[in-house]
Protein backbone atom coordinates (compact mmCIF):
# COMPACT_ATOMS: atom_id res chain seq x y z
CA UNK A 1 0.00 0.00 0.00
CA UNK A 2 1.19 3.38 -1.08
CA UNK A 3 2.12 5.35 2.03
CA UNK A 4 0.98 9.15 1.89
CA UNK A 5 4.25 10.60 1.50
CA UNK A 6 4.19 8.79 -1.90
CA UNK A 7 1.28 9.64 -3.10
CA UNK A 8 1.66 13.20 -2.14
CA UNK A 9 5.36 13.42 -4.20
CA UNK A 10 3.33 11.43 -7.02
CA UNK A 11 0.57 13.69 -6.83
CA UNK A 12 1.13 17.82 -7.48
CA UNK A 13 -1.74 18.85 -6.15
CA UNK A 14 -1.88 16.16 -3.09
CA UNK A 15 1.13 17.96 -2.03
CA UNK A 16 0.15 21.59 -2.33
CA UNK A 17 -3.21 20.59 -0.84
CA UNK A 18 -1.01 18.78 2.06
CA UNK A 19 1.36 21.93 2.49
CA UNK A 20 -1.76 24.23 2.53
CA UNK A 21 -3.37 22.02 5.55
CA UNK A 22 -0.21 22.11 7.18
CA UNK A 23 -0.54 26.00 7.10
CA UNK A 24 -3.79 26.05 7.98
CA UNK A 25 -3.00 23.97 11.18
CA UNK A 26 -0.37 25.95 12.24
CA UNK A 27 -1.98 29.49 12.15
CA UNK A 28 -4.89 28.04 13.93
CA UNK A 29 -2.40 26.45 16.79
CA UNK A 30 -0.92 29.83 17.06
CA UNK A 31 -4.24 31.16 17.78
CA UNK A 32 -5.21 28.63 20.42
CA UNK A 33 -2.20 29.27 22.24
CA UNK A 34 -3.19 32.55 22.49
CA UNK A 35 -6.89 31.64 23.54
CA UNK A 36 -5.83 28.76 25.91
CA UNK A 37 -4.12 31.57 28.04
CA UNK A 38 -7.22 33.92 28.02
CA UNK A 39 -10.01 31.52 28.85
CA UNK A 40 -10.72 28.52 31.22
CA UNK A 41 -10.73 24.94 30.66
CA UNK A 42 -14.48 24.43 30.20
CA UNK A 43 -14.71 27.55 27.90
CA UNK A 44 -12.34 26.32 25.64
CA UNK A 45 -13.51 22.58 25.33
CA UNK A 46 -16.87 24.08 24.74
CA UNK A 47 -16.40 26.55 22.40
CA UNK A 48 -13.09 26.76 20.74
CA UNK A 49 -12.43 22.69 20.47
CA UNK A 50 -15.30 22.10 18.02
CA UNK A 51 -13.89 24.67 15.64
CA UNK A 52 -12.14 23.22 12.35
CA UNK A 53 -9.94 25.78 10.47
CA UNK A 54 -10.35 25.21 6.52
CA UNK A 55 -7.90 27.75 4.98
CA UNK A 56 -5.32 30.48 5.03
CA UNK A 57 -5.15 32.70 2.04
CA UNK A 58 -3.11 35.77 1.87
CA UNK A 59 -3.82 37.00 5.09
CA UNK A 60 -6.94 35.68 5.91
CA UNK A 61 -7.58 32.95 8.21
CA UNK A 62 -11.14 30.76 7.47
CA UNK A 63 -12.24 29.08 10.29
CA UNK A 64 -15.98 26.35 10.32
CA UNK A 65 -18.30 27.04 13.11
CA UNK A 66 -21.09 24.17 13.51
CA UNK A 67 -24.30 26.69 13.89
CA UNK A 68 -25.13 30.24 13.67
CA UNK A 69 -25.68 30.01 17.40
CA UNK A 70 -22.56 28.94 17.80
CA UNK A 71 -20.81 31.93 15.35
CA UNK A 72 -22.55 34.23 17.28
CA UNK A 73 -21.58 33.28 20.60
CA UNK A 74 -18.17 33.93 19.97
CA UNK A 75 -18.65 37.19 18.11
CA UNK A 76 -20.41 38.21 21.11
CA UNK A 77 -18.56 36.73 23.93
CA UNK A 78 -14.68 36.02 22.82
CA UNK A 79 -13.92 38.69 20.09
CA UNK A 80 -11.69 40.50 21.31
CA UNK A 81 -9.85 37.26 22.52
CA UNK A 82 -9.73 36.28 18.90
CA UNK A 83 -8.81 39.78 17.96
CA UNK A 84 -5.46 38.98 20.06
CA UNK A 85 -5.24 35.60 18.16
CA UNK A 86 -5.04 36.70 15.15
CA UNK A 87 -2.55 39.30 15.55
CA UNK A 88 -0.26 37.09 17.12
CA UNK A 89 -0.64 34.23 14.28
CA UNK A 90 -1.16 36.65 11.11
CA UNK A 91 0.04 40.16 12.25
CA UNK A 92 -1.73 42.98 12.88
CA UNK A 93 -3.45 42.96 9.08
CA UNK A 94 -4.93 39.53 9.57
CA UNK A 95 -8.09 38.68 9.25
CA UNK A 96 -10.74 36.37 10.14
CA UNK A 97 -13.82 34.48 8.06
CA UNK A 98 -16.49 32.34 9.76
CA UNK A 99 -17.66 29.15 7.31
CA UNK A 100 -21.22 28.02 9.30
CA UNK A 101 -22.50 24.98 9.10
CA UNK A 102 -26.30 25.21 7.78
CA UNK A 103 -26.94 21.58 7.29
CA UNK A 104 -24.68 18.80 8.56
CA UNK A 105 -25.35 16.71 5.04
CA UNK A 106 -25.10 13.12 5.64
CA UNK A 107 -23.01 10.18 3.47
CA UNK A 108 -24.25 11.20 0.10
CA UNK A 109 -24.47 15.16 0.63
CA UNK A 110 -21.68 16.86 2.05
CA UNK A 111 -22.28 19.77 4.47
CA UNK A 112 -24.02 23.12 3.26
CA UNK A 113 -22.60 26.30 4.38
CA UNK A 114 -21.98 29.91 4.03
CA UNK A 115 -19.05 32.60 5.16
CA UNK A 116 -19.31 35.58 6.64
CA UNK A 117 -16.54 37.94 7.73
CA UNK A 118 -16.15 38.63 11.51
CA UNK A 119 -18.27 41.61 12.60
CA UNK A 120 -16.83 43.93 15.39
CA UNK A 121 -13.01 44.38 14.77
CA UNK A 122 -10.34 46.39 16.85
CA UNK A 123 -11.49 49.99 14.78
CA UNK A 124 -7.96 50.96 15.43
CA UNK A 125 -6.59 47.51 13.37
CA UNK A 126 -8.11 45.75 9.91
CA UNK A 127 -9.68 42.81 11.31
CA UNK A 128 -13.22 42.31 8.89
CA UNK A 129 -12.60 40.32 5.52
CA UNK A 130 -14.44 42.43 2.98
CA UNK A 131 -16.81 39.92 1.03
CA UNK A 132 -16.43 39.70 -2.69
CA UNK A 133 -18.43 41.69 -4.71
CA UNK A 134 -21.64 39.58 -5.46
CA UNK A 135 -21.34 37.24 -2.35
CA UNK A 136 -24.86 38.93 -1.25
CA UNK A 137 -25.77 40.17 -4.65
CA UNK A 138 -28.85 40.82 -4.71
CA UNK A 139 -31.40 37.90 -6.94
CA UNK A 140 -33.60 40.55 -7.98
CA UNK A 141 -30.98 42.45 -9.59
CA UNK A 142 -31.67 45.67 -8.64
CA UNK A 143 -30.14 46.20 -5.40
CA UNK A 144 -28.00 44.52 -3.02
CA UNK A 145 -27.53 44.56 0.58
CA UNK A 146 -24.44 47.04 0.60
CA UNK A 147 -27.31 49.85 -0.73
CA UNK A 148 -28.39 51.51 2.32
CA UNK A 149 -32.00 50.81 2.11
CA UNK A 150 -33.05 47.58 0.66
CA UNK A 151 -36.21 46.68 -1.27
CA UNK A 152 -38.39 44.84 0.71
CA UNK A 153 -41.23 44.62 -2.82
CA UNK A 154 -44.13 45.09 -0.41
CA UNK A 155 -46.50 47.16 -1.84
CA UNK A 156 -47.68 49.65 0.27
CA UNK A 157 -51.14 50.01 -0.32
CA UNK A 158 -51.54 46.51 1.69
CA UNK A 159 -52.25 47.71 5.42
CA UNK A 160 -54.09 46.47 8.64
CA UNK A 161 -55.99 49.66 8.67
CA UNK A 162 -57.09 48.86 4.73
CA UNK A 163 -58.04 45.11 5.69
CA UNK A 164 -61.36 44.76 6.89
CA UNK A 165 -61.91 41.99 10.14
CA UNK A 166 -64.79 39.85 10.21
CA UNK A 167 -65.14 36.29 11.72
CA UNK A 168 -64.44 35.19 8.05
CA UNK A 169 -60.63 36.31 8.90
CA UNK A 170 -60.41 36.84 12.35
CA UNK A 171 -57.99 34.43 13.25
CA UNK A 172 -55.58 34.96 10.50
CA UNK A 173 -55.59 38.56 11.21
CA UNK A 174 -55.06 38.22 14.70
CA UNK A 175 -51.98 35.93 14.41
CA UNK A 176 -51.13 38.77 11.62
CA UNK A 177 -51.03 41.07 14.26
CA UNK A 178 -49.35 39.13 16.68
CA UNK A 179 -46.74 38.29 14.36
CA UNK A 180 -46.13 41.71 13.04
CA UNK A 181 -45.75 43.28 16.79
CA UNK A 182 -43.09 40.97 17.34
CA UNK A 183 -41.17 38.61 14.55
CA UNK A 184 -39.41 35.91 15.23
CA UNK A 185 -40.75 36.18 18.85
CA UNK A 186 -44.28 34.11 19.45
CA UNK A 187 -45.18 30.98 18.81
CA UNK A 188 -46.68 31.73 15.25
CA UNK A 189 -43.46 31.12 13.51
CA UNK A 190 -43.75 29.66 10.67
CA UNK A 191 -46.90 31.74 10.15
CA UNK A 192 -48.92 29.85 7.52
CA UNK A 193 -52.32 31.67 5.62
CA UNK A 194 -54.30 29.78 3.17
CA UNK A 195 -57.50 30.56 1.76
CA UNK A 196 -59.08 30.65 -2.33
CA UNK A 197 -58.78 33.19 -4.41
CA UNK A 198 -59.28 36.65 -3.88
CA UNK A 199 -59.87 36.05 -0.17
CA UNK A 200 -57.26 38.64 0.91
CA UNK A 201 -54.12 36.22 1.47
CA UNK A 202 -51.74 39.00 -0.42
CA UNK A 203 -52.79 41.68 1.49
CA UNK A 204 -52.91 40.48 4.90
CA UNK A 205 -49.22 39.34 4.84
CA UNK A 206 -47.59 42.05 3.17
CA UNK A 207 -49.75 44.19 5.71
CA UNK A 208 -47.62 42.12 8.23
CA UNK A 209 -44.36 43.04 5.96
CA UNK A 210 -45.74 47.06 5.89
CA UNK A 211 -46.32 46.77 9.55
CA UNK A 212 -42.90 45.62 10.39
CA UNK A 213 -41.17 48.16 8.34
CA UNK A 214 -42.61 50.86 9.75
CA UNK A 215 -41.95 49.97 13.23
CA UNK A 216 -38.72 47.93 13.24
CA UNK A 217 -36.72 49.34 10.24
CA UNK A 218 -33.61 47.67 11.32
CA UNK A 219 -35.27 44.68 9.93
CA UNK A 220 -34.85 43.63 6.73
CA UNK A 221 -38.26 42.09 5.26
CA UNK A 222 -38.32 40.62 2.20
CA UNK A 223 -41.80 39.79 0.00
CA UNK A 224 -41.52 37.35 -2.80
CA UNK A 225 -43.85 35.28 -4.71
CA UNK A 226 -42.69 31.64 -5.03
CA UNK A 227 -42.86 32.00 -8.59
CA UNK A 228 -40.01 34.65 -8.31
CA UNK A 229 -37.78 32.61 -5.86
CA UNK A 230 -38.10 29.99 -8.27
CA UNK A 231 -36.42 31.78 -11.32
CA UNK A 232 -34.32 33.29 -9.32
CA UNK A 233 -33.20 29.60 -8.53
CA UNK A 234 -32.89 28.18 -12.05
CA UNK A 235 -30.87 31.71 -12.69
CA UNK A 236 -28.33 31.22 -9.87
CA UNK A 237 -27.44 27.49 -11.40
CA UNK A 238 -27.13 29.00 -14.75
CA UNK A 239 -25.46 32.05 -13.97
CA UNK A 240 -23.45 29.96 -10.89
CA UNK A 241 -23.85 32.32 -8.54
CA UNK A 242 -26.00 29.72 -6.08
CA UNK A 243 -24.08 30.96 -3.17
CA UNK A 244 -25.20 34.31 -3.41
CA UNK A 245 -28.24 33.77 -4.03
CA UNK A 246 -28.31 31.57 -0.88
CA UNK A 247 -26.52 34.05 1.26
CA UNK A 248 -28.67 37.22 0.06
CA UNK A 249 -31.74 34.65 1.71
CA UNK A 250 -29.95 34.16 4.83
CA UNK A 251 -29.70 37.38 5.62
CA UNK A 252 -33.06 38.22 5.71
CA UNK A 253 -35.02 38.99 9.42
CA UNK A 254 -38.84 38.77 7.69
CA UNK A 255 -39.02 36.73 4.55
CA UNK A 256 -42.56 36.45 2.97
CA UNK A 257 -43.56 34.07 0.61
CA UNK A 258 -46.60 33.90 -1.50
CA UNK A 259 -48.52 31.02 -3.07
CA UNK A 260 -45.99 28.72 -1.75
CA UNK A 261 -48.22 25.97 -3.40
CA UNK A 262 -46.29 26.38 -6.79
CA UNK A 263 -43.26 24.58 -5.40
CA UNK A 264 -44.69 22.11 -5.41
CA UNK A 265 -42.49 18.97 -7.97
CA UNK A 266 -39.64 21.61 -8.28
CA UNK A 267 -37.26 18.73 -5.87
CA UNK A 268 -33.94 21.22 -5.82
CA UNK A 269 -36.09 24.51 -5.48
CA UNK A 270 -37.86 23.19 -2.53
CA UNK A 271 -34.42 21.43 -1.07
CA UNK A 272 -33.08 25.03 -1.63
CA UNK A 273 -35.63 26.88 0.24
CA UNK A 274 -35.93 23.78 2.88
CA UNK A 275 -32.24 24.77 4.18
CA UNK A 276 -32.99 28.63 3.74
CA UNK A 277 -35.66 27.90 5.83
CA UNK A 278 -33.84 25.40 8.58
CA UNK A 279 -31.58 29.04 9.12
CA UNK A 280 -33.64 31.58 9.32
CA UNK A 281 -36.06 29.44 11.97
CA UNK A 282 -33.24 28.36 13.75
CA UNK A 283 -31.87 32.05 14.08
CA UNK A 284 -35.03 33.47 15.62
CA UNK A 285 -35.99 35.23 12.12
CA UNK A 286 -39.77 34.81 11.32
CA UNK A 287 -41.16 33.49 8.08
CA UNK A 288 -44.89 34.31 6.77
CA UNK A 289 -46.18 32.02 3.86
CA UNK A 290 -49.58 32.00 1.83
CA UNK A 291 -50.91 29.32 0.09
CA UNK A 292 -54.74 28.40 -1.90
CA UNK A 293 -54.84 25.10 0.40
CA UNK A 294 -53.77 23.55 4.14
CA UNK A 295 -50.47 22.16 4.34
CA UNK A 296 -51.72 18.47 4.74
CA UNK A 297 -53.74 18.68 1.36
CA UNK A 298 -50.50 19.96 -0.15
CA UNK A 299 -49.51 17.66 -3.13
CA UNK A 300 -46.17 17.45 -4.55
CA UNK A 301 -43.89 18.47 -1.36
CA UNK A 302 -41.02 17.50 0.57
CA UNK A 303 -42.44 15.44 3.45
CA UNK A 304 -40.08 17.47 5.65
CA UNK A 305 -40.71 20.89 4.45
CA UNK A 306 -44.45 20.07 4.76
CA UNK A 307 -43.25 18.58 8.70
CA UNK A 308 -42.51 22.32 9.34
CA UNK A 309 -44.75 24.36 7.51
CA UNK A 310 -47.13 22.90 10.48
CA UNK A 311 -44.72 23.87 13.23
CA UNK A 312 -45.93 27.41 13.48
CA UNK A 313 -49.68 28.40 13.18
CA UNK A 314 -52.23 27.89 9.88
CA UNK A 315 -55.01 29.93 9.62
CA UNK A 316 -57.83 30.43 6.80
CA UNK A 317 -59.66 32.78 5.51
CA UNK A 318 -63.15 32.13 3.89
CA UNK A 319 -65.29 33.45 1.52
CA UNK A 320 -66.66 36.97 3.60
CA UNK A 321 -70.38 36.68 5.27
CA UNK A 322 -72.95 39.00 4.55
CA UNK A 323 -71.76 42.05 7.39
CA UNK A 324 -68.04 41.63 6.25
CA UNK A 325 -68.84 42.12 2.99
CA UNK A 326 -71.01 45.64 3.77
CA UNK A 327 -68.07 46.58 5.62
CA UNK A 328 -65.61 45.94 2.15
CA UNK A 329 -68.14 48.10 0.36
CA UNK A 330 -68.38 50.69 2.81
CA UNK A 331 -64.80 51.01 3.66
CA UNK A 332 -63.88 51.07 -0.30
CA UNK A 333 -66.43 53.57 -0.78
CA UNK A 334 -65.06 55.66 2.11
CA UNK A 335 -61.17 56.10 0.65
CA UNK A 336 -62.47 56.87 -2.63
CA UNK A 337 -64.83 59.79 -1.69
CA UNK A 338 -68.28 58.07 -3.07
CA UNK A 339 -71.48 58.11 -1.71
CA UNK A 340 -73.68 55.11 -1.97
CA UNK A 341 -77.20 54.29 -0.68
CA UNK A 342 -77.80 51.84 2.03
CA UNK A 343 -79.97 49.98 -0.08
CA UNK A 344 -78.39 49.40 -2.94
CA UNK A 345 -75.38 48.63 -1.15
CA UNK A 346 -77.08 45.83 0.31
CA UNK A 347 -77.95 44.47 -2.74
CA UNK A 348 -74.24 44.29 -3.90
CA UNK A 349 -73.84 42.88 -0.74
CA UNK A 350 -75.92 39.53 -1.08
CA UNK A 351 -75.62 39.41 -4.71
CA UNK A 352 -71.56 38.76 -4.64
CA UNK A 353 -70.81 36.40 -2.26
CA UNK A 354 -67.70 34.58 -3.77
CA UNK A 355 -64.62 36.44 -2.98
CA UNK A 356 -63.13 40.05 -2.05
CA UNK A 357 -61.87 40.44 -5.34
CA UNK A 358 -64.63 39.91 -7.25
CA UNK A 359 -66.59 42.22 -5.15
CA UNK A 360 -63.82 45.42 -5.25
CA UNK A 361 -63.85 44.56 -8.81
CA UNK A 362 -67.48 44.89 -9.24
CA UNK A 363 -67.23 48.03 -7.21
CA UNK A 364 -64.94 49.87 -9.06
CA UNK A 365 -66.61 49.38 -12.58
CA UNK A 366 -69.94 50.57 -10.91
CA UNK A 367 -67.79 53.88 -10.18
CA UNK A 368 -66.48 53.79 -13.57
CA UNK A 369 -70.26 53.71 -14.99
CA UNK A 370 -71.41 56.09 -12.95
CA UNK A 371 -68.64 58.74 -14.27
CA UNK A 372 -68.42 57.87 -17.93
CA UNK A 373 -72.59 58.00 -17.64
CA UNK A 374 -72.29 61.21 -15.17
CA UNK A 375 -74.82 59.96 -13.38
CA UNK A 376 -75.54 58.62 -9.83
CA UNK A 377 -75.22 55.45 -8.59
CA UNK A 378 -78.65 53.53 -8.29
CA UNK A 379 -80.11 50.50 -8.32
CA UNK A 380 -80.64 50.62 -12.10
CA UNK A 381 -77.13 51.12 -12.63
CA UNK A 382 -76.10 48.36 -10.21
CA UNK A 383 -78.08 45.88 -11.40
CA UNK A 384 -77.56 46.58 -14.63
CA UNK A 385 -73.59 46.35 -14.06
CA UNK A 386 -73.51 43.16 -12.42
CA UNK A 387 -75.01 41.80 -14.82
CA UNK A 388 -72.68 43.21 -17.54
CA UNK A 389 -69.71 41.87 -15.65
CA UNK A 390 -70.66 39.29 -12.96
CA UNK A 391 -73.23 36.95 -14.51
CA UNK A 392 -73.16 37.10 -18.43
CA UNK A 393 -69.57 35.05 -17.97
CA UNK A 394 -71.15 31.69 -17.50
CA UNK A 395 -75.32 32.46 -18.36
CA UNK A 396 -76.44 31.92 -14.63
CA UNK A 397 -79.50 31.81 -13.70
CA UNK A 398 -79.76 34.89 -11.87
CA UNK A 399 -82.24 36.64 -8.80
CA UNK A 400 -83.57 38.54 -11.11
CA UNK A 401 -84.51 35.67 -14.06
CA UNK A 402 -86.48 33.62 -11.36
CA UNK A 403 -88.24 36.59 -10.18
CA UNK A 404 -89.32 37.41 -13.67
CA UNK A 405 -90.29 33.62 -14.47
CA UNK A 406 -92.33 33.14 -11.12
CA UNK A 407 -94.36 36.42 -11.74
CA UNK A 408 -94.77 35.81 -15.45
CA UNK A 409 -95.65 32.10 -14.83
CA UNK A 410 -97.88 32.64 -11.61
CA UNK A 411 -99.30 35.90 -13.01
CA UNK A 412 -98.32 37.34 -9.70
CA UNK A 413 -96.79 41.10 -8.90
CA UNK A 414 -93.61 41.27 -7.20
CA UNK A 415 -95.42 43.89 -4.48
CA UNK A 416 -96.91 40.66 -3.85
CA UNK A 417 -93.91 38.15 -3.63
CA UNK A 418 -92.56 40.41 -1.25
CA UNK A 419 -95.60 41.55 0.99
CA UNK A 420 -96.54 39.54 4.11
CA UNK A 421 -99.60 38.59 2.67
CA UNK A 422 -100.15 34.39 3.44
CA UNK A 423 -103.03 33.77 0.97
CA UNK A 424 -102.22 30.43 -1.06
CA UNK A 425 -101.95 32.36 -4.73
CA UNK A 426 -99.04 34.57 -3.03
CA UNK A 427 -97.62 31.93 -0.36
CA UNK A 428 -97.24 29.34 -2.96
CA UNK A 429 -95.59 31.30 -6.00
CA UNK A 430 -92.68 33.02 -3.20
CA UNK A 431 -91.99 29.49 -1.79
CA UNK A 432 -91.60 28.49 -5.63
CA UNK A 433 -88.88 31.37 -6.26
CA UNK A 434 -87.06 30.85 -3.12
CA UNK A 435 -86.65 26.92 -3.70
CA UNK A 436 -85.40 28.19 -7.27
CA UNK A 437 -83.19 30.84 -5.39
CA UNK A 438 -81.96 28.06 -3.63
CA UNK A 439 -81.36 25.85 -6.75
CA UNK A 440 -79.79 28.10 -9.22
CA UNK A 441 -78.13 30.08 -7.48
CA UNK A 442 -75.14 29.98 -4.16
CA UNK A 443 -77.06 32.83 -2.25
CA UNK A 444 -76.92 31.87 1.61
CA UNK A 445 -80.38 31.72 3.19
CA UNK A 446 -80.09 34.67 4.60
CA UNK A 447 -79.62 36.71 1.88
CA UNK A 448 -82.71 34.45 -0.50
CA UNK A 449 -84.50 35.80 2.18
CA UNK A 450 -83.65 39.34 2.32
CA UNK A 451 -85.27 39.55 -1.52
CA UNK A 452 -89.02 38.19 -0.52
CA UNK A 453 -89.27 41.20 2.05
CA UNK A 454 -86.35 40.36 4.45
CA UNK A 455 -87.87 36.93 5.50
CA UNK A 456 -85.41 35.08 7.63
CA UNK A 457 -83.14 32.04 6.99
CA UNK A 458 -86.19 29.61 8.82
CA UNK A 459 -89.02 30.51 6.46
CA UNK A 460 -86.65 30.19 3.35
CA UNK A 461 -85.55 26.60 4.87
CA UNK A 462 -89.67 26.22 5.35
CA UNK A 463 -90.60 27.11 1.74
CA UNK A 464 -87.25 24.83 0.26
CA UNK A 465 -88.66 21.88 2.22
CA UNK A 466 -92.28 22.44 1.22
CA UNK A 467 -91.69 22.92 -2.31
CA UNK A 468 -89.48 19.73 -2.43
CA UNK A 469 -92.12 17.66 -0.55
CA UNK A 470 -94.86 18.44 -3.07
CA UNK A 471 -92.69 17.91 -5.95
CA UNK A 472 -92.42 14.02 -5.00
CA UNK A 473 -95.97 13.97 -4.06
CA UNK A 474 -98.32 16.11 -6.40
CA UNK A 475 -97.91 15.10 -10.03
CA UNK A 476 -99.28 19.07 -10.57
CA UNK A 477 -96.66 20.63 -8.37
CA UNK A 478 -94.29 18.36 -10.23
CA UNK A 479 -95.23 19.82 -14.08
CA UNK A 480 -95.61 23.16 -12.67
CA UNK A 481 -91.49 23.18 -11.45
CA UNK A 482 -90.50 21.16 -14.70
CA UNK A 483 -91.89 24.40 -17.19
CA UNK A 484 -89.98 26.83 -15.23
CA UNK A 485 -86.94 24.65 -15.08
CA UNK A 486 -87.45 24.73 -19.03
CA UNK A 487 -87.66 28.18 -19.06
CA UNK A 488 -83.91 28.56 -17.58
CA UNK A 489 -82.90 25.97 -20.11
CA UNK A 490 -82.13 23.05 -17.48
CA UNK A 491 -84.09 19.52 -16.67
CA UNK A 492 -84.40 18.55 -13.43
CA UNK A 493 -82.88 15.23 -11.98
CA UNK A 494 -84.69 13.20 -9.48
CA UNK A 495 -82.49 11.87 -6.51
Amino acid sequence: MLTSQVLASANPNLQLNSVMQNEVRQVWFKCLEVIRAEVNEQSFKTWFEPVTPLRVSGNTLTIQVPSQFFYEWLEDNYVHILRKAIDYALGRNGMLEYSIVVDKGDRKNPPITYNVPNQKPNISTPFIKKPEPDLYQSPFLLKDLDSLELDSYLNSHYTFEKFVEGDCNRLGRSAGMAVAQRPGVTAFNPLMIYGGVGLGKTHLIQSIGNYIKDTQPNKFVLYVSSEKFTNQFINAIKNNTLQAFTNFYLRVDVLIIDDVQFLAGKEKTQESFFHIFNHLHQTGKQIIMSSDRPPRELQGMQDRLLSRFKWGLTADLQQPDFETRIAIIQKKLQADGIYINDVVIEYLAHSIDTNVRELEGVIVSLMAHASLNRREIDMELAKSTLRNIVLDTEKEVTVDNIIEAVINHFEVELVDLKSKSRKKETVFPRQVAMYLMKEFTNLPLKSIGYHFGGRDHSTVIHAVQTISDLMENDKDVEKTMQKLYKYFNRTRIKA
